[in-house]
């Protein structure tokens, strides 16, 4: 089979003319007959008793249809598990999780942070529907709240549950090597307490569910904004107790998700009860404040790092603590998991002693959040290798390169038991030194400190895991015409996929590329898959899409023999033709083939048709890598951070889509650099969000951000048939790192050794102050 004529080239997408020209559907576009909208009623305490609803002055406007409050589910719906971890999600498990808790849509007796729903109203128009949940009076009686982790761990300390001793969400660890001879006697030793701040996805699109019962299964259509419809229609048919047949869970377009839209939600569950109570259809929308509020938030860590090394830089032995601030509820306590797993980075330290502990507190849940779990063990790690270089007095540069895992140690199983695939971390390295002119870049950097001016560079060589299963799914369908639809269990929304997969299609089919069309996101229509989340939409749909190509290419062949009057074995796929090898004029199109597998003309004992259902298991995750370089300078009287210069060397295997690629590159790095520089979630300690819209919460705008410099090596993985990593986090994860090591760098001459992230003006002028 080829991968020659498509696959590879920059060709533009094909999702692209409907989005930009307002043709497609998102939640809110849904307009249904006799369609009902839903208001939520939110606690305004972080932590209170519910004593009482009173309902009465809501329910007698006109037009408001229902008040309902967590007593009347009570009989409608089982408790719930509101989840949102990419790796459980897609199956890698959440050893963690000790802490899962079930809890009912809307809170009964207790609220836990603010925001969460005590009471809905339904009305015939939204904005009634606001002002009826306005009138909804609530007796709370308010009770000690906590936001802190770590207040939150002490005895005494407000429970947010009676049976989770020091609000104990759950736990993990690993440890191996000898820990305690890596630290005696080594030369050089570092300690650092590094914050990884709480953060918020801010999707384009919020949240929105639709629901409405369906004539024809006697059950529901259920339209969400999520990354997962399969996986949320388990969990709702679960909760409200029917089979799947019941339920058609439909993803239309999807205006960004970042993690935050993997999992059902409360209002998931709400509306679909209220769809089925009321017999008519339901709609919720999110606002951008309730977004900001109640949309799960990322991050949100705090890490004490201790290492030891060799006076040359040569790592011992790592210790790390994280304390994971989980939130009111275990939406996603996983992510820490994946922090511990993967704290090694791309380094051989043979000694680690990694552990995790997730604590409930009086604020937003946290979950998912581009990358997982990932971004926080490189930023450990990447400031480890600085702190290291710093105290050892050798170049940041070399400290990395000696203690990179060798390509020949692969696959490499890390001292907490990580199996990485593949990897050649020095040859990433080289180019981006290449790229980004390093060694001019440290002489730019000193003829400007004898400027008084304050230039940094920072770096990061960062390696991550995706590309979770534990499996995926793919149909491929050629009709008589020689269309070709795919049908993919993945759920792409601006990854790309409808391009790529077609790309795949075209080259190996012999389909013209403009009909090819991919359909994605309906449980009812697509075979069972898991989703798109933690980069494995074309390392495991890919494969199943390969698989399934595989599979009608070798019927289309035996057709093309068939109808050429010739051996299988002198059948090729050639510039879009099957014909007989040595012979360009005796070739069969696709459409010819179609058009014989749907009529009578077939080889004796073969069945009509040419389409083929496929899933993919892969044995293991993927592990793409990369260095980044940032170059930035900081002005000493105002603590602005100014970043001057970027480059990015990642490899993510082969490269299908390079346009795709690029483009998840550059939006990997405006989220990444924006947790370096930008953006932080607030809580004041009785447990009020302090930026509760976008002009508290900072995101970047264009003029804080430069144009990248993209490079590439290419290291291929056999975990999947098409040897792909992963990319759709990796820039943000290299990226954070690299900034803040560039800023601290920066600050050098001040005696600075860390600053947290975000490094706003206000906290980098502090630092310096503090340095004076």
């Amino acid at each position: 089979m080829v991968l020659s004529r498509y696959a590879g080239a920059r060709v533009r997408r094909k999702e692209d003319p409907r989005l930009i020209t307002g043709k497609s559907t998102y939640v809110d576009d849904l307009h249904l007959a006799g369609m009902l909208h839903v208001a939520i009623v939110r606690s305004p305490y972080a932590h209170a008793t519910i004593k009482r609803v009173d309902a009465g002055t809501a329910e007698s406007m006109d037009g408001v249809v229902q008040v309902i409050t967590g007593s009347d589910l009570i009989n409608l719906i089982k408790p719930v598990q509101i989840t949102g971890s990419e790796a459980e999600l897609a199956g890698a498990g959440q050893d963690a999780a000790e802490g899962d808790i079930t809890t009912m849509p809307i809170a009964t007796t207790r609220a836990r942070y603010v925001g969460e729903p005590v009471a809905a109203v339904v009305a015939d128009d939204p904005i009634l529907a606001r002002d009826a949940a306005d009138a909804v009076v609530v007796d709370y009686e308010p009770l000690d709240s906590v936001v802190d982790p770590e207040e939150a761990m002490k005895d005494g300390a407000p429970l947010l549950y009676d049976d989770h001793k020091n609000n104990i969400a759950g736990e993990f660890a690993k440890k191996a090597g000898d820990i305690d001879a890596a630290f005696n006697g080594a030369p050089v030793t570092i300690k650092q307490r590094i914050r990884s701040q709480r953060l918020s996805g801010v999707p384009i699109e919020t949240r929105g569910v639709v629901a409405a019962p369906d004539p024809l299964s006697g059950g529901l259509t259920l339209w969400t904004s999520t990354q997962a419809p399969h996986n949320d229609r388990g969990e709702l048919c679960e909760a409200l107790d029917i089979p799947t047949s019941q339920l058609r869970v439909i993803a239309p377009e999807v205006g960004g998700g970042f993690g935050v839209k993997i999992g059902n939600y409360p209002e998931n569950f709400l509306v679909a009860v209220l769809a089925r109570m009321l017999g008519r259809p339901v709609k919720w929308i999110e606002s951008r404040s309730e977004s900001l509020l109640t949309t799960h938030h990322g991050r949100a860590q705090i890490a004490d790092v201790e290492a030891a090394a060799e006076s040359d830089g040569t790592i011992r032995g790592l210790k790390l603590n994280v304390i994971q601030d989980a939130g009111a509820y275990s939406r996603d306590i996983g992510g820490m998991e994946m922090t511990v797993l993967m704290s090694c980075g791309c380094y051989d330290i043979p000694a680690v002693d990694a552990r995790a502990t997730a604590i409930f507190t009086n604020t937003m849940a946290t979950g998912a959040y581009r990358g997982a779990g990932r971004p926080e063990a490189a930023y450990y790690i990447e400031r480890v290798m600085d702190l290291i270089a710093d105290e050892a007095g050798v170049d940041p540069v070399e400290v990395r390169r000696k203690n990179f895992i060798p390509p020949e140690k692969f696959p490499y199983t890390t001292t907490v038991g990580e199996r990485y695939d593949t990897g050649e971390y020095e040859k990433a390295l080289n180019k981006a030194l290449e790229v980004s002119g390093y060694s001019e870049l440290r002489k730019k950097q000193e003829e400007a400190r004898g400027q008084g001016r304050y230039l940094g560079i920072g770096m990061s060589s960062y390696v991550e895991i995706c590309g979770f299963g534990p499996y995926d799914s793919s149909t491929v369908r050629v009709d008589p015409t020689g269309d070709v639809r795919v049908y993919t269990g993945i759920s792409p929304h601006g990854q790309g996929q409808e391009t790529t997969f077609a790309q795949l299609v075209a080259d190996n089919l012999g389909a013209n590329y403009e009909n090819i069309f991919v359909h994605h996101g309906d449980t009812g229509n697509t075979p069972i898959g898991k989703g798109t989340m933690g980069s494995r939409g074309l390392a495991v749909g890919g494969g199943a899409l390969m698989m399934s190509i595989r599979k009608v290419h070798e019927k289309a062949s035996r057709i093309a023999a068939h109808l050429l009057e010739a051996s299988l074995d002198d059948i090729e796929l050639e510039d879009g033709k099957y014909r007989v090898k040595g012979s360009p004029d005796q070739s069969v199109t696709l459409t010819e083939i179609a058009d014989a597998a749907y009529d009578e003309n077939l080889p004796d004992g073969m069945d009509a048709g040419l389409e083929s259902t496929d899933y993919f298991s892969p044995e293991d995750e993927t592990f793409p890598f990369g260095t980044h370089f940032a170059v930035v300078e900081v002005d000493r009287d105002t603590g602005k951070v100014s970043l001057l210069n970027y480059y990015s060397v990642d490899d993510c295997g082969r490269r299908i889509s390079p346009m795709l690629v690029e483009g998840q590159v550059h939006g990997g790095l405006a989220q990444g650099i924006a947790q370096a520089l930008f953006e932080e979630v607030h809580y004041d300690q009785s447990g009020q969000m302090l930026t509760g819209s976008l002009m508290d919460y900072a995101i970047p705008k264009a003029q804080h951000l430069i144009n990248f410099t993209t490079d590439q090596t290419e290291t291929t993985t056999p975990i999947n048939p098409l040897g792909v990593k992963g990319i759709g986090e990796a820039a943000t994860i290299g990226s954070t790192p690299a900034v803040a090591n560039a800023v601290i760098d920066a600050l050098e001459p001040f005696g600075i050794r860390h600053v947290d992230v975000p490094m706003t003006p206000e906290r980098v002028w502090e630092a310096i102050q503090r340095s004076k």
